[in-house]
């Protein structure tokens, strides 16, 4: 009776531990066992030369698994039909109730959220002796191995290896929530994934926005327009700004005795031209490789759209850049719990993120989503209702919405300036 009930006890022993095993291997920190490599851990070595194989290593616990709750469940009805008096029914009823329960809470829940919790170090504590469980049961994972060979043959699936932008923001997302990373590193790590999907039209600094001087302008109208701009580069033009002829930088106009001789056509360097679809990260290495600070770019006609700038590019992973000659302009300012206005330069993907919003829009900035949905020339006043917000144009600047005011309606006040609208319609 005494043999029985340590073997019982061994094989649910057995049982937590290949439960725990499964666990720990499936849900380690593969990185943190990298670190641990790096510094000399040969467990951590051999946790991830096995994991490196998981199938092979899957199919000995779950065969050791098995095997020793097969035994168990022999074992105990052989037990249970000892003390019953060789009542076969009623041992067999009892041995399946108490090794289903005992199964459940010592060799599977128990040992396997205790895994969860500490993944590595049990990984680590298990590996040599799974490593000896792999070689012996080595026939049986080949046989295995083989008939999963056959039914992958036979049942073809389309996998994907590489982990997808979507999933590289979710894992970010969960990392900062486990507290791993703080708000600012997590920005950083979305910005720097979401990087390569930027292209130039997206953060350029439009051509209405552009300052430059002439080809023919005086120096001392140049110098009145770095004095006036506080702009280190001007753009040079040729008639119009749609015919960028040359940059002239500061540096190479003022000298220590003060301005330069040589004309500006001598001062001013070649810019670069870019079409407004490249992608920043092109864009990026492109201004690296010509070691210049300004592209140009160009839309579909070959006019100019605007210019990029290394900063612009650089604030997209790093966040806005400040110098002593910015002003600073509060993009969102709240007036109240309800209301708040708006900066319509802002990027409309963080116009939508503050307010809620899931649209998609071809427009890269607030303001032209704001034209879109007036659909006319915008004029101070303007309004219009987007799902529970009212969005009211306060400032233009040169036909263009400069600012709105933005209030989030109460279910009541939506239904009143709904009635309003179809009065006026």
């Amino acid at each position: 009776m005494a043999t029985y009930i340590v073997i019982m006890a061994i094989c649910l022993v057995l049982s937590a531990y290949f439960s725990a095993t499964e666990t720990a291997f499936s849900t380690m920190n593969k990185t943190r066992l990298k670190t641990l490599v790096e510094k000399g851990n040969k467990r951590a070595q051999l946790a991830l030369t096995l994991v490196e194989k998981y199938d092979r290593l899957l199919s000995t616990i779950l065969i050791g698994n098995n095997i020793v709750n097969i035994l168990l469940s022999s074992i105990a009805t052989i037990f249970f039909i000892d003390i019953l008096n060789g009542d076969q029914e009623t041992a067999s009823t009892v041995s399946t109730v108490v090794i289903t329960l005992l199964v459940l809470t010592f060799g599977e829940i128990t040992p396997k959220n205790l895994a969860k919790d500490f993944p590595e170090k049990f990984a680590m504590f298990s590996a040599p002796i799974i490593q000896v469980l792999i070689w012996i049961f080595m026939p049986l994972s080949i046989v295995f191995s083989g008939w999963k060979k056959l039914l992958g043959k036979i049942v073809k699936s389309e996998k994907e290896e590489k982990m997808s932008q979507e999933e590289l923001l979710m894992f970010v997302e969960e990392v900062e929530q486990e507290g791993s990373i703080d708000n600012s590193e997590g920005d950083l790590l979305r910005n720097a994934i979401e990087f390569t999907d930027q292209k130039a039209e997206d953060i350029l600094t439009h051509r209405v926005d552009l300052v430059g001087i002439t080809k023919d302008a005086t120096k001392e109208e140049a110098a009145r327009v770095f004095s006036e701009s506080k702009f280190s580069r001007l753009l040079v033009y040729e008639e119009s700004i749609d015919n960028i002829v040359g940059i002239l930088h500061q540096k190479n106009f003022y000298t220590a005795k003060g301005i330069s001789e040589k004309s500006i056509e001598e001062l001013m360097t070649p810019p670069i031209f870019v079409h407004q679809t490249i992608t920043i990260n092109d864009l990026l290495k492109q201004l690296q490789s010509e070691k210049s600070h300004i592209a140009v770019v160009l839309d579909e006609y070959g006019g100019t759209l605007g210019i990029v700038t290394m900063e612009d590019i650089l604030e997209e992973l790093v966040g806005d850049i400040w110098d002593e000659h910015d002003e600073v302009v509060e993009t969102f300012k709240d007036v109240d719990e309800s209301t708040c206005h708006v900066d319509c330069s802002v990027n409309l993907s963080d116009f939508f993120d503050r307010f809620d919003i899931s649209e998609e829009s071809e427009h890269s900035t607030l303001g032209g989503w704001v034209v879109e949905k007036l659909d006319k020339l915008p004029e101070v006043g303007d309004t219009f209702t987007y799902e529970n917000l009212k969005v009211t144009v306060t400032e233009i600047d040169s036909h263009r919405v400069a600012f709105v005011e933005v209030v989030k309606l109460e279910p009541e006040e939506l239904e009143e300036d709904d009635k309003k609208e179809r009065n006026d319609d």
